[in-house]
């Protein structure tokens, strides 16, 4: 399930939701993507993210259905907002269900890796001298990279 929101969300309420009655999820694990105060040496005092609606929720699809492809999951989520934002925000939500721990790991980091290069999002930060728009890194891209290989999905 994805969702693409202006407003904030509830981590703990959105897991309850994925899992609910579902006992045969053994493992759940989550990411909480926060705004930062600081970006290299510039403060940063909010953060404006962009997006294109109907290609962003598709774009979003094809990643979680990737994971879904590649890790038995018994659930996934992204919860992705937009809009102007201040340090401490949440930003981003990921939470991945399996019935095994390497399954849950995995996928949940797989998904933030993609969503940090593939998601069609565009950040503008507010700092001292004024908007600037967040250019790919190098890092991230290098992280995406290493999912290339298709991972092992053996029980733990």
């Amino acid at each position: 399930m994805i969702r693409v929101q202006r407003e904030d969300f509830d981590p703990c309420a959105e897991m309850d939701r994925l899992t609910g009655a579902d006992r045969t999820i053994g493992a759940v694990c989550s990411f909480v993507g926060l705004v930062r105060d600081i970006a290299g040496d510039q403060s940063i005092g909010a953060m404006t993210l962009e997006h294109y609606p109907g290609m962003t929720e598709r774009e979003l699809e094809r990643i979680e259905a990737e994971a879904n492809r590649r890790w038995p999951l018994q659930g996934s989520l992204i919860i992705h907002r937009y809009g102007r934002m201040e340090p401490g925000e949440r930003i981003v939500l990921v939470i991945t269900a399996s019935r095994h721990r390497k399954a849950a790991f995995e996928s949940c980091e797989f998904l933030m890796d993609w969503l940090k290069t593939k998601a069609p999002f565009w950040k503008l930060e507010e700092t001292p001298d004024g908007g600037q728009w967040v250019d790919a890194r190098e890092a991230d891209n290098a992280a995406a990279q290493r999912w290339a290989d298709e991972p092992s999905t053996e029980k733990e």
